[in-house]
């Protein structure tokens, strides 16, 4: 039997505080395998990002960064450009400029498995941040409806508080 080499590890982020882990967690796999990192945030639905409790975008945790948030977000293509800057910083911090980053726009779980299936990916990294997460998995979320339509094998990244 013919070992596959996982050569491309797709990062699946949301507007969730716990991206951070998964960003880490994702990249340390894919540098691993010494494969190609992309992370990928989906835009889905702009309710999402007029919270005032936390910023969706991870990082954003002081009075300077959700200035900073609330200007790209006012603009015109406000989700988008406060989108990358927010996988910009991400990218900063994993400390790896051959990082590739995608923002997409649509349904989370189609968007991710038809990227993944888009640019060949071996392996999408994605986090579950339920409470219940087998529950979860039952019932449905963006990781069930990933691993329903995909044959890509899924690292799910448990952010959930202990």
């Amino acid at each position: 039997m013919k070992t596959k080499i996982m050569e491309k590890v797709l990062i699946a982020l949301d507007y969730n505080p716990t991206a951070k882990k998964v960003a880490e967690m994702g990249y340390a796999l894919g540098k691993s395998m010494g494969a190609e990192v992309t992370l990928l945030h989906v835009i889905s639905d702009p309710v999402y990002y007029s919270t005032t409790e936390y910023s969706p975008i991870t990082g954003f945790t002081g009075a300077t960064d959700m200035i900073s948030f609330q200007m790209l977000v006012n603009g015109e293509d406000g989700l988008k450009k406060a989108s990358q800057f927010f996988l910009d910083k991400t990218k900063d911090h994993l400390g790896d400029k051959s990082i590739k980053t995608l923002i997409m726009e649509g349904d989370f779980a189609d968007i991710i498995f038809k990227t993944a299936k888009k640019l060949h990916i071996d392996v999408i990294v994605m986090g579950s941040h339920s409470q219940k997460w087998l529950e979860n998995i039952l019932m449905g979320s963006v990781t069930e409806d990933v691993l329903r339509q995909t044959n890509i094998p899924l690292f799910i990244i448990p952010t959930k508080k202990q």
